[in-house]
């Protein structure tokens, strides 16, 4: 075989596997983020937000908006300020969320002012949120009680636009962060009030830890909050507790600080689980729901 067919059947193989790639599920789409559990809490639980995020140099290296929601689900939006936007809530996704994301952020880079990306299911190949985004810039997370950032002048002239800005302001749960953890949110929705912690470590870790503190008494967020069970969302777990209505974030803050100790005291206490902890862990496991 010479040199020239050896080479054209080695690039076809590798055509091939890069193609493969593209379209493999990836179950954790943003694992080794250091903010990939507020990324997925932006594209699953909080319904309007914003965070600062920065574009390796050879990426560009602007600063960039990350968001819940861009106006009509787009996937990014290039505005007219030169502002670029990556929204995170889209109606289709391909089998790589960071793909997706990644794709429509470098599409609006090099698009003009004014220019809407949509969501696809076909991003193609290309490079991930890992590889574009500078991890060691702040991802400062900003909870929005309107879509205040979509900046939409039309909605003072159109009354269709105001119509429809009004109608997504409604839609907006009450939500904050919890600021003395990491990735937690309280949230208030139909008369009954929440706080929900994305934790990045492995589901099992979680779910054992969980148990431990169930048996004790001691999952209930140090008194104001009862144990409803977890989500499962893009690769990790989102435990859930209800409050007493009326609880404010401010309630809360004191009591998950302390909370947070015990439960990273469990993650690393390194016993096995007690024949009790088993039993609360099966119940527990029967109690989760997966987003995606």
């Amino acid at each position: 075989m010479g040199k020239k067919s050896k080479r054209s059947k080695e690039d076809l193989i590798a055509k091939r596997l890069a193609r493969a790639q593209a379209t493999a599920f990836v179950a954790r789409p943003f694992e080794g983020l250091p903010f990939e559990a507020d990324l997925i809490c932006l594209r699953e639980l909080v319904p309007a937000a914003t965070a600062s995020a920065k574009l390796k140099e050879e990426f560009g290296g602007q600063e960039i908006t990350v968001t819940s929601l861009l106006p009509a689900a787009w996937q990014a939006w290039h505005r007219e300020d030169g502002e670029i936007l990556a929204g995170m809530q889209v109606p289709v996704s391909s089998t790589d969320a960071s793909r997706d994301v990644a794709h429509g952020i470098l599409a609006a880079v090099e698009a003009a002012p004014g220019t809407t990306i949509e969501a696809t299911t076909e991003p193609g190949q290309g490079p991930r949120l890992q590889d574009i985004l500078d991890t060691d810039h702040p991802f400062d997370i900003r909870v929005l009680e309107t879509f205040e950032n979509w900046k939409l002048p039309e909605a003072e002239t159109d009354s269709d636009v105001a119509a429809a800005l009004e109608q997504a302001n409604d839609s907006i749960s009450p939500t904050e962060k919890i600021a003395s953890v990491k990735s937690a949110y309280w949230t208030e929705m139909s008369g009954r009030t929440y706080v929900r912690w994305a934790r990045p470590e492995g589901e099992d870790s979680i779910v054992d830890a969980l148990a431990s503190l169930q048996v004790e008494g001691l999952n209930d967020l140090g008194g104001p909050g009862t144990f409803l069970g977890y989500f499962r969302a893009h690769g990790i777990v989102v435990p859930v507790w209800e409050l007493e209505f009326g609880t404010q974030v401010d309630d809360i803050e004191e009591p998950i600080a302390e909370f947070g100790k015990r439960l990273d005291a469990a993650l690393n206490s390194g016993e096995s689980l007690t024949t009790e902890a088993r039993r609360a862990r099966s119940g527990i496991i029967a109690r989760q729901l997966t987003i995606h």
